[in-house]
């Protein structure tokens, strides 16, 4: 099959379906950007299988299909096979590391269940540690050695929050992941048991904020290798990092919301962690546009921002902390309003609905320079965007500053009554 139709292909797919990898993915240049698509669309294939409504048969045989591809993916006339060929040709990509994605899959088909952390550990390591192993081989590193393994602890981490994200979700559909000697350790062992459910309470909230203090740790180890990446690499990393943390934050503030579905960033949020992670900055365990100076009278707050709350910190004390703002060791701690439930206004040009999409201004800014970058793959060298950082060292020049802080920075006039 004609290799940039297979290409095409596999990142249509990524674009429609990975809403939060996507965020990071498009920072990359072209050549990268293609090939982790590639690798997305494998993944997706194998995962979608699992998640199927086939007979458990089929499934079993489909993922045995799926792993005998990875042995000659050049002898199938199949776009994702086509592309990932392609990609591993251009790149060390550790193609074993898919294999390990499967037998994870297969993991969740035998309902395997986890009596301790130790055991979710490796189920976490074979369906997200591999696909940051994965990525490295596209990113490549500074330091060979040290590099998968913290690929593979940031994978923990953003696995162990999905586990927190998914719980109502996974216990309608039989499968408990939380270990059981976790579950023992807060009274809540009966919610192990088919017939169990979780019911908010104090029990549940520390239940969550004991896992999510484990996927912070995790985190901020994972998080040391940003700097062994390129800049593209790593911003491409810290927003997909970013994202998990923020929701882990949100959801760790309050647990109980996980009961209620699935949460999400807006999709503004989203693009402000990308956005702030291509161009070099703290992506902040809050949103910058959440920040409401707590001496300002109610009547010259952004609109829907609580009086007793603004500008609070989680805790509800109301002090600032200053290290929140650090990233990756100050994390990426959620926008304190959103956690509470009360909406920050999205900046200018942002998405509103909270759907996922950005629209045109973020859009605009997020792929000037990381959408094809067709010249440059061509060996030409294509002109900076005006006020684009021309020393490719992360610096942030006036176009990019402009576009950060142009709903952040107080929002003087609303803030003075104008």
């Amino acid at each position: 099959m004609d290799v940039d139709a297979s290409y095409a292909y596999c990142e249509r797919l990524t674009r429609n379906q990975a809403r939060n990898f996507y965020y990071g993915i498009r920072l990359l240049p072209e050549p990268k950007r293609l090939a982790l698509s590639a690798v997305y669309a494998f993944a997706r294939e194998v995962d979608d299988i699992g998640d199927g409504d086939l007979p458990l048969e089929t499934k079993i045989s489909e993922l045995g299909r799926m792993r005998a591809q990875l042995e000659d993916l050049a002898a199938y006339r199949d776009p994702v096979c086509t592309a990932l060929a392609d990609a591993a040709h251009r790149y060390p990509i550790p193609l074993s590391a898919l294999d390990e994605l499967i037998d994870g899959v297969e993991m969740d088909l035998k309902e395997t269940q986890y009596q301790t952390f130790e055991q979710l550990t490796v189920y976490c390591r074979c369906v997200a540690g591999a696909v940051g192993r994965l990525s490295l081989g596209i990113f490549g590193s500074a330091d060979a050695p040290q590099a998968p393994e913290l690929a593979d602890t940031l994978g923990i981490a953003l696995q162990v929050t999905n586990i927190l994200r998914d719980i109502k979700e996974d216990k309608e559909n039989g499968r408990v992941y939380l270990p059981r000697e976790d579950l023992a350790k807060f009274g809540l062992e009966d919610a192990w048991q088919p017939e169990g459910t979780f019911v908010p309470g104090a029990a549940f909230d520390d239940l969550v904020r004991f896992e999510g203090e484990r996927a912070r740790r995790l985190f901020d180890e994972g998080l040391r290798l940003l700097p062994l990446l390129d800049r593209r690499s790593a911003a491409c990393t810290g927003a997909m990092a970013g994202i998990y943390r923020r929701l882990l934050t949100r959801i760790v503030a309050e647990p109980s919301i996980v009961l209620t579905g699935r949460q999400s960033l807006p999709g503004w949020e989203k693009a402000e962690i990308a956005v702030r992670g291509l161009s070099g900055l703290p992506v902040g365990e809050r949103s910058a546009f959440a920040a409401v100076p707590t001496h300002l009278p109610q009547r010259l707050r952004p609109r829907g921002t609580p009086a007793s709350r603004a500008g609070s910190d989680e805790a509800g004390t109301g002090s600032a902390t200053s290290s929140t703002e650090g990233f990756p060791t100050g994390g990426t701690r959620s926008d304190a309003a959103s956690s509470r439930g009360a909406t920050p206004a999205p900046p200018a040009g942002a998405d509103e609905t909270g759907g996922g999409g950005v629209t045109f201004a973020t859009e605009k800014f997020l792929t000037r320079g990381t959408r094809s970058d067709a010249a440059s793959s061509r060996g030409a060298t294509p002109p900076p965007p005006a006020g684009a950082d021309e020393t490719g060292d992360g610096s942030v020049t006036s176009a990019t500053e402009k576009f950060l802080t142009r709903g952040t920075r107080s929002d003087e006039k609303h803030f003075k009554g104008e």
